[in-house]
């Protein structure tokens, strides 16, 4: 199959997460134009979920870029793009809500965040470690660097497997809570739930990009 499979699998991958990355883009940016009914700011939204569950000493901090809303646990932060840090939107309120829903998994302990935060070490050393053996297979060294390199792999295909549910379960939480705590009317919900989806389906884009790619490389050791 050599490189030219290889080539195949990084483009069809590539296509796959352009393609959830367009969608994400194209929704938040709709919704980030429909201001949400409470009128709070991401910023808001964040600091009362948390203090409503209990979480009143993990920070809420504006970090800079688009798109770059993340929640970081080993300093307890919910850190926040600028734009959904200070805009009231139903993309920007929607995003907070979902940086907190990790910030909940965090607390209650949730397994597959626990799993995905255990294997992260692992993974790290996988995803430098395997490409490079793979090609010294390619190159005529032995069928034993690529079968090296698919039992490396397994760590790659396996954190993002881990990270579907950690992402799926984050959005679920935020959208309850943004209903229960009125942050968002019923007719907001629809827009809540889209950017919600499409954030959600970069990682099940990523994961079916994982998934290719390990095939590719089992098949490519059985040659």
């Amino acid at each position: 199959m050599g490189f030219g499979g290889y080539l195949l699998v990084m483009i069809i991958g590539a296509l796959i997460s352009g393609a959830a990355a367009l969608w994400v883009r194209s929704s938040y940016a709709a919704w980030s134009k429909r201001p949400s009914s409470s009128g709070l700011t991401g910023a808001e939204v964040a600091r009362m979920i948390l203090e409503r569950n209990g979480l009143g000493h993990v920070r809420v901090e504006p970090v800079p870029g688009t798109l770059t809303d993340h929640y970081d646990p080993r300093a307890k932060a919910v850190r926040l793009s600028e734009g959904n840090f200070r805009g009231s939107s139903i993309a920007a309120v929607s995003v907070a809500a979902h940086e907190c829903g990790h910030a909940l998994q965090d607390a209650g302990g949730y397994l597959p965040m626990r799993l995905r935060a255990g294997i992260f070490p692992v993974v790290m050393f996988s995803s430098q470690v395997w490409p490079m053996a793979f090609v010294l297979g390619v190159i005529g060294l032995g069928q034993f660097w690529i079968q090296l390199a698919v039992v490396l792999f397994l760590a790659v295909l396996a954190f993002h497997v881990v990270t579907l549910p950690v992402e799926i379960d984050a959005s679920r939480r935020a959208y309850g809570i943004l209903g229960r705590y009125g942050v968002i009317s019923s007719g907001e919900a629809g827009g809540s739930r889209r950017v919600l989806t499409a954030a959600a389906f970069t990682y099940i884009a990523a994961a079916l990009t994982a998934v290719l790619m390990f095939l590719y490389l089992l098949m490519a050791s059985r040659e």
